[in-house]
């Protein structure tokens, strides 16, 4: 095998065509909101890494758990990158009527792309959280955020930070 890319090898690279039964697909026997996403700093030096912070608050009349789910996308890249990547996930429990804030740290490594080596990039990013992938459809209603941070400076290989 010479050819290593994935494209058109998994759902992650396809084109607009979502996959049958994506990362988190299910439903829930309760409802939930999320709010007030934050990313802190929106913009960071190319080997910093990216504090996130998320409310979640069950809106239902059980208890019940949630898969909370961070995604990445690359607005601008020098190589294919994926339409967005997992980059953290957590299952939380939440009691009927309450709230959390959930504290998540993306690793400048996550920002990484393969182009020979691995490679920290500037530019912008969009972070998704929510409790299923961005644009995904299911019959359980539920939220995804999105946020938008820059990164500064000069591209470089990650092992030089």
């Amino acid at each position: 095998m010479e050819n290593y890319t994935m494209e058109g090898r998994t759902y992650r690279y396809y084109g607009q065509e979502a996959p049958l039964y994506p990362f988190g697909y299910g439903l829930s026997y309760t409802t939930f909101r999320y709010r007030d996403l934050v990313l802190s700093p929106p913009v960071l030096p190319i080997c910093a890494n990216l504090s996130v912070s998320v409310v979640l608050e069950n809106m239902g009349l059980r208890d019940s758990e949630e898969v909370v789910q961070l995604y990445l996308r690359w607005e601008q890249s020098s190589v294919p990158v994926p339409r967005w990547q997992l980059v953290a996930f957590r299952r939380v429990a939440v009691p009927a009527g309450r709230e959390v804030k959930l504290s998540f740290q993306v690793l400048a490594e996550q920002r990484a792309v393969w182009a020979q080596d691995w490679r920290l990039e500037p530019g912008t990013f969009t972070l998704f959280a929510g409790g299923q992938q961005p644009g995904q459809k299911t019959r359980a209603p539920s939220e995804v955020l999105r946020a938008r941070f820059s990164v500064t400076g000069t591209a470089r290989p990650l092992r030089g930070c």
